[in-house]
């Protein structure tokens, strides 16, 4: 790689390292910068290294929102342990799944998403307060651990937000200790990608490491300025990461 793509490159996983402490989404930036920047290379190459930079900058954003925030550990640390299983097992289905037919499913979603946000305005700026009865704590175990893990080792975009909707719906919490708990997650989904991808021998470790470091620097900054900013900061960014994945992936489908 010429070395002004590198420098573009780790501009953009500083970025990332950012947008995915905040809400999750980082992968809409790191991502195409990879496939870009370093065109040459597979997308399973593209794929494994951007898990290697996201790892570094989840598990960092988990530790700053451990020492601030209050994520649920018990859910939290659950299903990260089923998201190591459920996330590799998406990474190994991943050649065998047609983007044509998951996108649109996608773009429902995250249009639901945004729908619930705008509509609910009070969603996720304060704690509420809910019976956790044992079907909701184990419907916010098992979607996260089974369902988004899965999704997120076969496709990607979007995990973070997704998770913190879920852990906003079902636990009641505001934005910001969705954000903290969802990172426990998603440090175990990145993890459980990441080993199928480096067994399948398609990590660019050189680049990858360089992209970690950049991750560590935009997490600690964007976890930090979202505990204290508030939930209110969260919601906007939250709007503004799912607008811009329906754009990305409308474009990339119909475009």
């Amino acid at each position: 790689m010429q070395v002004e793509h590198v420098l573009l490159l780790l501009v953009a996983a500083t970025a990332a390292g950012w947008v995915d402490a905040v809400v999750g989404g980082g992968g809409l930036i790191q991502l195409p910068a990879l496939l870009v920047l370093n065109p040459g290379q597979p997308v399973a190459a593209a794929l494994a290294t951007n898990k290697l930079g996201s790892i570094a900058g989840t598990s960092s954003a988990a530790v700053a929102y451990l020492r601030r925030a209050k994520p649920d550990l018990r859910v939290g640390l659950a299903a990260a342990g089923l998201a190591v299983c459920c996330a590799a097992g998406g990474a190994v289905c991943a050649a065998a799944i047609s983007s044509q037919v998951l996108t649109p499913v996608i773009m429902v979603v995250l249009l639901a998403v945004a729908a619930i946000v705008v509509l609910k305005p009070d969603l996720g700026r304060e704690p509420r307060l809910v019976l956790r009865t044992r079907r909701r704590v184990a419907a916010a175990v098992l979607v996260p651990g089974v369902l988004i893990a899965f999704y997120d080792g076969l496709v990607g975009p979007g995990t973070g937000t997704f998770l913190v909707i879920v852990f906003t719906a079902v636990l009641g919490l505001d934005f910001v200790n969705a954000s903290a708990t969802s990172k426990i997650i998603n440090t175990g989904t990145n993890l459980g990608a990441l080993t199928v991808f480096a067994v399948q021998g398609h990590v660019l470790w050189a680049i990858g490491l360089a992209m970690a470091v950049c991750n560590i620097v935009g997490a600690q900054a964007g976890a930090r300025m979202a505990i204290s900013r508030g939930a209110g900061f969260v919601r906007v960014v939250l709007l503004c990461v799912v607008s811009a994945l329906v754009v990305k992936l409308g474009y990339e489908r119909f475009g």
